[in-house]
């Protein structure tokens, strides 16, 4: 099985190499838009802001290539930044369109409570839909997440998991064999890399 980690200056793709190798799998790390075509799955990792990370993506080719996986129907598991970038528009770094793969915008948090932090980070509870990616996850597992803005999905978009920063946000979506995530599974012990079997084995 090829499995293709997208390289595109948004940090993080050693993180999820280093998981999808500890797992017993072999992937790339890959720039390649040619190299993506042939993959059987595809991760999008990602740590960065909204307008670099685009811009980065279409320079490399990357936003073309991420395309034509969703739309041949091959896996691909997006993560943070990733799954905020599936989305039509991101209110980050003054307004990014972005690939919208996805129907919906990003938000940034806007707390009532000065308690409530922005940026949201460290462990917090996910509660899922039961989604194939999570199968053997418990409800309420804790997961490792920074973000600062947090996804908007439209109607037609399945919602896989919540989370809570001073109100539910969404903390995963799936849309056919595309699904993305808030949170590092990478970075989030057994259960992420529970999740990350889930999604090479599926």
């Amino acid at each position: 099985m090829r499995i293709a980690i997208l390289d595109y200056d948004a940090g993080n793709q050693t993180s999820m190499l280093r998981a999808v190798e500890h797992l017993g799998f072999t992937a790339e790390i890959t720039a390649d838009p040619a190299v993506i075509a042939r993959a059987d799955k595809v991760i999008f990792p990602g740590v960065g802001a909204a307008g670099s990370c685009m811009a980065t993506l279409a320079k490399r080719g990357l936003d073309t290539a991420l395309a034509s996986a969703v739309e041949t129907k091959r896996p691909v598991l997006a993560v943070c930044v990733g799954m905020q970038l599936l989305f039509a528009f991101s209110d980050e770094d003054g307004g990014v369109p972005c690939l919208g793969l996805l129907e919906g915008i990003v938000e940034r948090f806007m707390p009532d409570e000065p308690s409530i932090k922005v940026p949201h980070m460290g462990w917090n509870t996910v509660a899922h839909t039961g989604d194939p990616l999570f199968a053997g996850i418990a409800q309420d597992e804790r997961f490792y997440i920074v973000h600062s803005y947090y996804c908007a999905p439209g109607p037609d978009i399945d919602v896989i998991a919540v989370s809570e920063h001073g109100g539910k946000f969404c903390a995963g979506v799936r849309h056919g064999a595309l699904a993305a995530l808030q949170f590092h599974p990478e970075k989030s012990g057994p259960a992420g890399l529970a999740l990350i079997r889930n999604f090479l084995t599926a």
